[in-house]
């Protein structure tokens, strides 16, 4: 999710989206409730620290992890996956299938309510589902529902979505994302974003989770909602107070001390590697579905199509240049010490369908950089050199060795003249609107996936219209991703991810770099902290 933070599916492009994923198409789901406890409330308090920001508490109004980690708290979800897995199975809902290829029907819990007392019904989740639709603000994650034709609510406890491409592989998936938060109807906006102070005062909360009091990227105070009917269980904990803190090297220092009880994003390598031997502390790991990448603006990049000097073919062969000279395995070891490794792939390593076509197709063949290479591509295509690139990067919002990795990536574009490197840092509010409206010829993005699917590294950045809005349009690639989403036959899937990669290899509208671990510090005393396939870092196991 992220852009890291940034997340996204773009599936079938907005009027046309949808993604695929776990054969879950016509296969029904179904719970009876009750299951997942993580048992009563231990009385303990837990402090959680963090650098993350958050952009908004109103899920169509952000589509990053500081934000997505306060939804999954606070709102419920139709479908969701239980602690330790990555699969979906019914959330505040009793059941959720396919009942044509082009209907799927969810039946909620009966008597569900939302903290401040309203009623949490279909047409709470009619409206939440429409308001994302309408509102699709450009930072938000509505195009994850760019499948979504229609939604009805027929019932209270009965919601029909109709998708606009039958036998969509992901929709079950879809219905945990960031895109799917269930929100209360009398107290958000059916079509402006809602201010973060108008859903605390208005006590819009139905996770496992409310708000007791809020300071934007300060403090946020928790207890658990007795109202919680989801699959997810009761809190482990009586309260959870989350500090965030400016800088990695305080967050280091408060978790060494016994400050906090837990620290999770974004801790450098360095501290990360210091923390092993804290006798305080000890490290949680899970799975590695965060990547880090460039994104090239396919206008404002050198020679791209709104430059005076605007040819497609010389703007491909600057990308691919670049390709040839990024040395992953020198950054992955000298800047992140192992706790990133190289990703030749523009699918998270280890996940079903990835291919690594980037590895053979530029540099030396074999993964490492190669200076003739790149000089042989851009002669080729009549480039002069040395070619000016200004490269953004954030340091607030990926970690405090984002400079240390840029300037890393400025160096091996410089080497043997081939590029002058304007390189620059913006604060993470600016950044997220600027990359957005062309500021960036070419700039940094980080990525946590909303789900764990191939398609979620594909759809988001490559078909048409993309959340990336760099201007990237393969007719070719879009119409295989959309082949793709629908394809229940696995075999014939993974082939035509497979093609899907190699057409995007070729293209280079992102450059792939790295691939990390999902890695939380927590005090030695501290049980349940829970980093799985999910994706989702969830405050309930947590107790002491």
């Amino acid at each position: 999710m992220s852009f890291h933070s940034t997340r996204g599916r773009l599936g079938f492009a907005i009027g046309a989206i949808g993604v695929a994923s776990l054969a879950l198409a016509g296969c029904a789901t179904s719970s009876t409730g009750g299951g997942g406890s993580t048992g009563g409330s231990s009385g303990s308090t837990i402090t959680v620290g963090t650098t993350d920001k958050i952009t908004s508490l109103d899920p169509a109004g952000s589509y990053d992890n500081g934000s997505f980690a306060v939804m999954n708290q606070i709102y419920p979800f139709l479908m969701n996956s239980k602690y330790g897995t990555a699969e979906v199975t019914p959330d505040i809902a009793v059941s959720a299938e396919f009942t044509s290829p082009t209907e799927y029907t969810v039946k909620l819990k009966k008597d569900l309510k939302f903290a401040n007392g309203d009623p949490l019904t279909s047409a709470s989740v009619k409206f939440s589902f429409d308001r994302m639709v309408k509102i699709n603000d450009p930072n938000g994650p509505a195009s994850l529902l760019g499948n979504l034709a229609s939604t009805a609510a027929p019932d209270a406890t009965t919601v029909v979505f109709t998708l606009k491409n039958g036998n969509d592989q992901i929709w079950p998936l879809i219905l945990s994302s960031p895109a799917a938060p269930i929100v209360d109807e009398k107290v958000f906006s059916a079509d402006k974003v809602t201010t973060d102070d108008a859903i605390i005062k208005g006590k819009a909360f139905a996770g496992q989770y409310e708000i007791t009091d809020y300071k934007l990227n300060q403090l946020i105070a928790y207890k658990p909602y007795d109202g919680y009917q989801g699959e997810l269980g009761k809190a482990a904990n009586s309260a959870v107070n989350v500090k965030y803190y400016a800088d990695a090297s305080n967050l280091k220092l408060a978790i060494g001390n016994g400050d906090i009880d837990v620290a999770y994003r974004s801790l450098s390598a360095t501290d990360i590697d210091n923390l092993s031997t804290n006798k305080k502390v000890k490290l949680v790991e899970g799975p590695g579905g965060e990547i880090r990448y460039i994104v090239f603006n396919f206008n404002t990049q050198p020679y791209g199509a709104t430059t005076p000097e605007a040819d497609p073919a010389k703007a491909q062969a600057v990308r691919q240049a670049a390709a040839d000279l990024v040395d992953r395995a020198a950054i992955a070891k000298d800047v992140y010490k192992g706790t990133y490794s190289p990703l030749y792939s523009f699918v998270a390593d280890g996940l079903t369908g990835a291919t690594t076509p980037l590895k053979s197709m530029y540099g030396d063949g074999n993964g490492g950089p190669s200076l003739d290479k790149a000089k042989a591509v851009l002669a080729a295509a009549g480039v002069q050199t040395p070619i000016t690139l200004s490269l953004q990067y954030n340091g607030d919002h990926y970690g405090p060795s984002s400079g240390d990795e840029y300037a890393a990536i400025k160096a091996q574009l410089e080497k043997g003249g081939l590029f002058t490197v304007n390189l620059q840092s913006t604060e993470w509010v600016q950044y997220s609107k600027d990359r957005t409206k062309d500021v960036y010829p070419a700039y940094q993005l980080g990525w946590f996936p909303d789900y764990s699917d191939a398609d979620n590294y594909l759809s988001p950045f490559f078909v048409k219209d993309n959340f990336l809005g760099n201007h990237y349009d393969n007719p070719a690639v879009n119409d295989l991703i959309v082949k793709s989403q629908t394809e229940t036959d696995k075999d014939k899937r993974m082939a035509d991810l497979a093609q899907v990669q190699d057409m995007v290899a070729k293209d280079l509208s992102t450059l792939p770099l790295l691939q990390g671990k999902q890695i939380a510090v927590v005090g030695s005393g501290v049980n349940g902290a829970t980093l799985d396939a999910s994706f989702k870092f969830r405050y309930a196991p947590l107790s002491k």
